[in-house]
């Protein structure tokens, strides 16, 4: 996708109240603050006693590992009966970054309590071989081998049947764990997965390494007086993990990255852990920001799995003393992201050819296959595809295997807040396996059932969101302030450095510079650490504009100088402080910008905006007031206020014709969604059944679906559900009357008909989650389209 069709979006300038900006100054000394504070208001810290929290680790409680309640209790009860009678004990981790810094976790904490080796060992799963998760043959070689206790590691919650598979092999599982929580709890002797908990507890977004590091920390308080080293010394572990695996640093997960870069960025100086130090120094980072996890550790700790399937030599990296050992590992390592960066190039070319034959016009999800692509970089290249197309994106490999019933297995990468998860798992019953969450996911299918699948996905998508014509919304960047290239460098970076580290729901902050253009370009091949050239380009250039006369540095991976537009721009950069210092390569600490999009004014001018209706204004960020392209307005009776989040085009179809027949503008004003779980809203619905037929009281659709925040629809396949649980629901005039005849109830039935509500509120909430988000300019595309039809 060429950057002019990005959607490009900026926040409205809020200016903070005077005395929010003077308490941000006293983390920002001597600087403004003014920048931090806007951004800080902007993404809803407004409250001065939590900001101390946000913006220094050292005034922020964290939360006890003991609020897992009962199942950390049994956890750490069967980790003491190990322990007491000397049982063998194995750590099931995963691939990834985030699973191989979980494992390590294990690896090192309970290393404290169980003698490495003889008592404790590890199982990574091969990605190429096994895929994620628990499996029957890893489960009975561990058995074999004499294990009694496995505790998983960023896996496991819904290996159903392989939890059963080792209960008949005598072997007890913990599960450590944050993914997408089973319907029924698994059999295991406990399972500490934060989606248990509510969304607002601060732990709710722990990734597998924190959650791991948080059953180190209760075995800690249960045990004292045992363990020879520190327990902050694994918090560098759960930085990486956490960073990697983009989840959401809020709450504790904020914590612990901070306090994590804090034990990161010694690593080059104290090196004791020996491995880490050597991959800081091969990608030239020093540790000290977010982004040295995201574009250096965490993708040459993932190269390893793509390229050679076995990373189980990742857990002695960054947990060996052996100075020795972990520079030739860590020398493996690097080689495998360099073959990595080689097969994606590739792979992305094999795509590219296969996109110019796709009418993307009449395409929503891209799906595309093909025997010679390696799977372990199918992931990456889906993203970029996701992001060029603004398309979900699905590839899938079969490997050269051409018989009839051929397994094609892949990644999929999702975009513009579509929901990856629920959209392939609704054609769940056409996978041979399946698992990710909102953005990412891996699945295996059929090979012959590959045209059948991309016809559903594709239907799926069409049915949920998208533009007018069924296609989907172009990718979303969004610039959260404007600035000049003078102010660019060393201030503006310390009140942005504020809000580190950043990540899914606290974004790197985007600048938007205007007017400006580009001298002093040139491109090259990037090198590995031997000085050979590797396939993957990079551009740097000089920013400019009326603001000074000197430019500043910046660079723009992946793309060549004859992308940069000629002429006046707008630009839209990352601003970056490169603090790697390695003089034999005159290599020197330097800021510098990091290119995001960029777009010519000429192109820009050129752009029709008639179709732009200026009766319809955002305000999403304010209740009060209403910002459009020009300034704001105050809500009255000229406007008409949308309050509620739709969940579908033709609820605000209805808005639009009501306000052109009142002749009033149209304010998109309803607060951010707050869903609460589907299953927590299932079991209100049933706490009202019950009330209802205890009472005798009736109650109206309307007032059942306002209390549950769901439609008439989804309430009605509610009611369907209740009835197979004995509940007898009658229609008197417009209320509802409920009875409960126990011996009419179904449980097979109500099963199917319980998860088919929850899956209709999951989507509810999905559609609305867009429609908060939805850009502006779709909203008034939408308008058009109605006027004129």
């Amino acid at each position: 996708m060429s950057q002019q069709q990005l959607e490009w979006q900026v926040q409205p300038n809020i200016q903070p109240p005077e005395v929010f900006i003077e308490e941000v100054k006293h983390y920002a000394s001597g600087l403004p603050g003014h920048y931090a504070a806007q951004l800080l208001w902007q993404r809803g810290i407004r409250d001065t006693t939590q900001l101390a929290g946000y913006l220094n680790p050292n005034l922020y409680q964290p939360a006890s590992p003991f609020e897992f309640g009962q199942e950390m209790r049994w956890a750490i009860e069967r980790l003491l009966e190990a322990r007491n009678s000397g049982e063998k004990v194995a750590i099931w981790g995963d691939f990834d970054a985030d699973g191989i810094t979980s494992t390590s976790i294990l690896w090192d904490g309970l290393g404290q309590f169980f003698a490495q080796y003889l008592q404790l060992s590890y199982y990574i799963p091969n990605r190429l071989t096994e895929s994620h998760g628990l499996n029957d043959n890893g489960i009975k070689a561990l058995a074999e081998s004499g294990t009694k206790l496995i505790v998983t590691c960023d896996t496991g919650s819904t290996n159903i049947s392989e939890i059963e598979y080792a209960q008949k092999l005598g072997v007890d599982i913990i599960v450590t764990d944050h993914h997408t929580l089973p319907t029924e709890r698994p059999d295991v002797k406990a399972i500490i997965n934060p989606r248990y908990l509510p969304p607002e507890h601060p732990m709710f977004h722990l990734s597998g390494v924190a959650v791991a590091y948080k059953l180190v920390e209760a075995l800690y308080e249960t045990l004292p007086d045992v363990p020879q080293q520190p327990l902050e010394d694994l918090l560098d572990l759960v930085a990486i993990g956490l960073i990697a695996d983009l989840v959401q640093l809020s709450g504790d997960c904020r914590y612990l990255a901070q306090r994590g870069i804090e034990r990161l960025q010694q690593q080059l100086k104290k090196r004791n852990r020996p491995g880490v130090a050597r991959l800081l120094e091969l990608c030239q980072k020093s540790g000290d920001r977010p982004t040295d996890i995201s574009f250096g550790l965490g993708p040459r700790i993932n190269a390893v799995s793509r390229i050679q399937g076995d990373a189980s030599f990742c857990v002695e990296l960054l947990t060996s003393r052996d100075e020795k050992r972990t520079q030739q590992l860590a020398t493996e390592t690097e080689l495998a992201n360099c073959r990595r960066k080689a097969l994606q190039k590739d792979v992305a070319l094999d795509v590219n050819k296969k996109l110019a034959q796709l009418d993307l016009s009449t395409t929503s999800v891209i799906v595309l296959c093909d025997p010679q692509w390696a799977v372990g970089v199918l992931g990456l290249v889906a993203g970029q595809v996701a992001q060029e197309t603004g398309r979900p994106t699905v590839l899938l490999s079969t490997e050269g295997d051409l018989s009839e019933n051929a397994i094609a297995r892949g990644s999929a990468r999702s975009v513009n807040q579509v929901d990856l998860y629920q959209l392939v798992n609704a054609q769940a019953h056409l996978l041979h396996r399946f698992g990710g969450h909102p953005f990412a996911a891996g699945l295996s299918l059929p090979v012959q059932k590959i045209p059948l699948f991309t016809e559903a996905i594709n239907q799926q998508l069409r049915a949920t969101v998208g533009t007018p014509d069924g296609t989907p919304l172009p990718p979303i960047v969004q610039a959260d302030l404007v600035c000049t290239v003078r102010e660019l460098g060393k201030d503006l970076f310390r009140e942005l450095k504020l809000l580190e580290p950043c990540g899914m729901g606290n974004p790197v902050p985007k600048l938007l510079i205007q007017n400006c253009w580009f001298e002093s370009m040139w491109n090259s091949n990037t090198q590995d650490f031997k000085g050979r050239k590797v396939q993957y380009i990079k551009t740097k250039f000089k920013i400019c504009d009326d603001s000074c006369q000197t430019g500043f540095e910046g660079i723009w991976w992946g793309h060549y100088k004859e992308d940069l537009p000629k002429g006046r721009c707008d630009a839209i950069v990352e601003l970056d402080f490169n603090s790697y210092e390695n003089s034999t390569k005159g290599i020197k600490p330097h800021y510098e910008v990091r290119m995001i999009a960029v777009r010519s004014l000429a192109q820009t001018h050129s752009l029709s905006t008639t179709s732009q209706l200026d009766w319809i204004l955002d305000c999403r960020e304010e209740s009060l007031v209403c910002s459009t392209d020009a300034s704001p307005v105050s809500l009255h009776s000229s406007v008409l206020p949308v309050r509620e989040c739709p969940s579908s085009w033709d609820e605000l179809q209805v808005w639009f014709r009501r306000a052109q027949q009142t002749n009033r503008k149209l304010a998109i004003a309803y607060h951010p969604p707050e869903p609460i779980p589907p299953d927590q809203i299932w079991l209100q619905l049933v706490g009202i059944a019950k009330y209802l037929s205890r009472t005798g009281e009736t109650a109206s659709d309307d007032q059942i679906s306002q209390k549950l925040g769901i439609s008439d629809r989804t309430l009605q396949l509610g009611l369907d559900a209740l009835s197979h649980l004995g509940f007898f629901v009658k229609q008197l005039d417009w209320n509802f009357q409920i009875s409960f005849h126990p011996e009419e109830s179904s449980p097979s039935l109500a099963k199917n008909a319980i998860e088919q509500f929850i899956g209709a509120v999951q989507e509810e909430q999905f559609r609305q989650k867009y429609f908060y988000q939805v850009p502006l300019s779709a909203i008034r595309a939408m308008a058009t389209q109605n006027a004129i039809s």
